[in-house]
Parts: C-alpha cells; sequence; structure tokens
C-alpha cells in the first residue's frame, strides 16, 4: 500500500503531539479543525494503523504515531537546518554547525576550542545552546542539533560517543562559614541551607533539582542568578551557600573569599561525554569541530 502524506501532514503531526490536542494542533497548522481531522483520517487510512488515542481529555499518539512524530520531527529540522545553511551560503557562509552543550561544559571549556575552531574556519558558522543532558541526546537523535557535549549517567541510546572532560560538583561557602574546613559533605545535608540558585534555564538547575526530588526534599532558595560568577559573588557575601562546578568554583576561590567542599555523592563526579548521530553523516567541518574537541579533553588529561 503506498503511504501518502506531505510537510502538512509532519507539522499537523507534531503540533498535535506537542498539545495533546486535535484543535490545538490544527490551530498552530493554520487549519480548520475539520481539515484537520480529514487529514489525520487519511494519513491513518495510508498507514493502516491509528495515529491517535482519541479521550475526553485530548488526544495522545499510539504507538505507531509516535514513531510518526519522531521521523516527522527529524525530517523537519533538516529542512530547517537545509533551509538555514542555504540562507548563510547566499551570505558568504559555507557552513553552520550546532551544538548543544550542558552549563558546565559551556561555561567551562568550550569557549577556548570555540575560539580556535572559528578562527580557522572564519566562514562557519556557530549555533550554540545550553541545555539539559537528556533533551541534549533526544536532540542528537532527532537531528535537532549536530553535536552534543552531555555530563553525567545519561544514557545516549545508539549515539556514537567520545570521551570529553571530567568534573566534580562542589559545595561552595563564604571563608568563615561553620563547613569551611569540613572536607567533605553529603549533598542531602546541606539542603537544610539556603541557597544560591542558578536560573531555571540552565541545565544545572535541572540536575540539582532532581537530584533534590530524588530525596524527597525541596532546595532553599535564597536567590536564582544567572551565571557561575555571580553566584560566587552572592556566596562570598554570606548570601547563601551553593553547588557548583568545582572547575568554576576554583577559578573564582583565587579572587573571592569563598571555600570549595567536596559532595560525597556518586553523582558529583561528572564525566561529558560527546555525542553525535554518526561521525561519516557530520560534514567535514562538523568533523573537524569533533576532533577539536577531542584534541582538548586529551589536552587536559595530560596536564591533570
Amino acid at each position: 500500500m503506498a503511504m501518502h502524506f506531505d510537510l502538512v501532514d509532519l507539522r499537523l503531526m507534531t503540533h498535535i503531539a506537542d498539545a495533546n490536542s486535535m484543535t490545538r494542533g490544527a490551530e498552530l497548522s493554520f487549519i480548520s479543525l475539520p481539515a484537520a481531522s480529514t487529514r489525520i483520517k487519511n494519513l491513518e487510512e495510508s498507514i493502516g494503523a491509528k495515529l491517535l488515542y482519541r479521550t475526553s481529555q485530548g488526544v495522545t499518539l499510539t504507538p505507531p504515531g509516535q514513531a510518526f512524530v519522531t521521523h516527522a520531527r527529524i525530517v523537519l529540522g533538516q529542512l530547517e537546518h537545509l533551509r538555514g545553511d542555504m540562507q548563510e551560503y547566499v551570505r558568504g557562509i559555507k557552513g553552520h554547525v550546532r551544538v548543544f552543550a550542558n552549563t558546565t561544559s559551556l561555561g567551562e571549556f568550550l569557549p577556548p576550542v570555540l575560539r580556535l575552531y572559528l578562527s580557522r574556519n572564519p566562514d562557519v558558522n556557530i549555533d550554540l545552546r545550553e541545555r539539559p543532558s537528556h533533551d541534549i541526546v533526544r536532540a542528537v537523535t532527532e537531528g535537532q542539533t549536530d553535536i552534543g557535549i552531555v555530563a553525567g549517567l545519561v544514557r545516549t541510546e545508539n549515539l556514537k560517543t567520545l570521551p570529553y572532560r571530567r568534573d566534580r560538583l562542589v559545595l561552595v561557602v563564604p571563608r568563615g562559614h561553620a563547613l569551611d574546613d569540613q572536607r567533605q559533605i553529603a549533598f542531602a545535608d546541606t539542603l537544610e541551607l539556603e541557597h544560591i540558585g542558578l536560573q531555571e534555564s540552565m541545565a544545572i538547575h535541572t540536575f540539582l533539582r532532581q537530584a533534590s526530588d530524588q530525596l524527597h526534599r525541596p532546595i532553599r532558595l535564597r536567590i536564582q542568578v544567572g551565571n557561575f560568577e555571580t553566584a560566587c559573588r552572592m556566596i562570598e557575601s554570606g548570601v547563601g551557600v551553593g553547588v557548583l562546578p568545582e572547575s568554576a568554583a576554583r577559578r573564582h576561590a583565587q579572587t573571592m573569599r569563598i571555600a570549595l567542599v567536596a559532595l560525597s555523592d556518586d553523582w558529583a563526579v561528572r564525566e561529558m561525554q560527546i555525542c553525535v548521530r554518526s561521525m561519516d553523516a557530520l560534514p567535514a567541518f562538523a568533523r573537524e569541530l569533533v576532533d577539536l574537541l577531542v584534541a582538548d579533553a586529551q589536552g587536559a588529561l595530560q596536564i591533570a
């Protein structure tokens, strides 16, 4: 049986999946509800399987529907990538690399690598975004990004992975604090203290929130800030304590009156990985960036 669907079908299904609503999916696709219903019906007849469960609360995806939406996102993502690349070519840019990274790698390790890469490749642009590790894996899998850098215990499924950096999360306290001279502490024991948190858009915030949820205890956030330096300044001022990457905390401890206390939790030591769908599928200029990241990781090991 021949299967017939077009880009409108792909966008309609992804919109319905995002909204869990046929009505809202139709609105987001700029078509009427009857037209959307007809399209879904024709799709199901063409495929030979139901794509949606319809309930009084809305609609959810059947297993075939989930598979359809996964492939639809990949196709639509590739089309957006194609459109962006063509626009860049018109402006004289010969390549475009998308990189999704976790908070620590983005703030601590990537800047010098990307500076070197861009100096060697003046006709290539980089789209760099911060995301939680689980979202990065999904984005690489679905083709939303070319290269991902993830941290901690995250399932990378069938992706090609390469070791990158290692970092440790530590508790940062002001000098003179009761914990100043303590060698290590469990994250659970820090939850009695008032914390300086990072903004919800930052991947490390999501990670720590998940850790506290597993303990069934909230983090007592005194204030939330947008970067590691501001967090350290707030900690230095005695506003609260904070859990930050050791690399960032040590750098700021050189100029601020703050102290680092190791976290005893296993998850505090985080191995970072570079992940891609396939090295062979990457354009040459993107593979060059991966090679630079690998060289950076090897250089860090030699220094250590």
